[in-house]
């Protein structure tokens, strides 16, 4: 490769070329004047172990320059820079993005085993430093997946409140329902897929749709949608955003280093850790 049929090459050889002519005529123009020029004007107050400026203005040339140097800047950052050149951002930009065309068109229709195994190595990589191996949540220090996606996490996280997800309504308070026998129906009542005449339905419909919505669907994602909570996408969700969590942030997943395919199967992975009947 010509690295001279770089536009990116020739604008800032130019740019040098112009730095150094410049710098050249004004470094000739006052040498020249060191030695014929004599030293004149008022004397400032102020001195330093001895030794004065004089009050002048800034030489013109010098702000000449300076100015033309701002506006170069300005009009190579706006402008000048030719942005369909090449890049080495671009270009990996291009690379990624051809790379998880063929990952996901390689992967699209995977069978249960593969996606159980895609999930876990993906899981004992980047969930388990923070949830535990078998994603128990480290005593209490992160999301146990034992209970998430049953009616005992739907508990739980009324009992608890539910912080960190970065919705538009904000975190749910600790405590919304203080009887036993009603928390234990709303979360029965939302595990069913919010169908149905029941105890909790009364409950839900008073404490839980003023967020979540009649449905549980969350209010076009001002909340949580609960209708898919215990599903792949209730989790994918939660990567998508990630969680303000007690040890740190789990970062927000929506930032390309998993593909849609990854996400999934790392749900479905953690949903094969919950404890059936819980």
């Amino acid at each position: 490769m010509n690295w001279l049929n770089d536009e990116v090459n020739q604008l800032s050889l130019l740019g040098a070329v112009l730095i150094v002519v410049i710098s050249a005529v004004i470094i000739r123009k006052y040498i020249n004047q060191m030695k014929t020029d004599k030293s004149t004007g008022e004397i400032i107050d102020k001195n330093w172990d001895g030794i004065s400026e004089y009050n002048n203005e800034i030489p013109v040339g010098w702000a000449i320059s300076f100015l033309l140097m701002i506006v170069w800047a300005f009009w190579y950052i706006l402008a000048g820079y030719p942005a369909g050149s090449f890049s080495q951002i671009g270009q990996w930009n291009e690379e990624v993005e051809q790379q998880n065309a063929q990952f996901s068109q390689k992967w699209k229709n995977m069978d249960e085993a593969t996606l159980m195994g895609m999930g876990e190595g993906i899981f004992l990589v980047q969930c388990a430093p923070c949830h535990g191996i078998t994603g128990d949540g480290i005593d209490g220090k992160a999301t146990d997946f034992s209970q998430w996606g049953t009616a005992a996490g739907v508990s739980e996280s009324i009992i608890k409140g539910s912080k960190g997800l970065n919705y538009p309504l904000g975190d749910m308070p600790a405590g919304l329902v203080q009887d036993k026998a009603e928390i234990n129906a709303v979360s029965t009542y939302v595990m069913a897929g919010l169908k149905g005449e029941s105890k909790g339905k009364e409950v839900y419909d008073m404490m839980c749709a003023s967020c979540h919505g009649s449905d549980g669907k969350g209010m076009d994602g001002m909340s949580p949608d609960l209708s898919t909570y215990g599903t792949s996408v209730f989790a994918t969700d939660v990567l998508n955003r990630g969680k303000k969590g007690l040890i740190g942030d789990m970062p927000k997943f929506e930032d390309g280093r998993l593909t849609d395919i990854q996400k999934d199967a790392v749900g479905h992975y953690i949903l094969s850790l919950r404890e059936e009947g819980k």
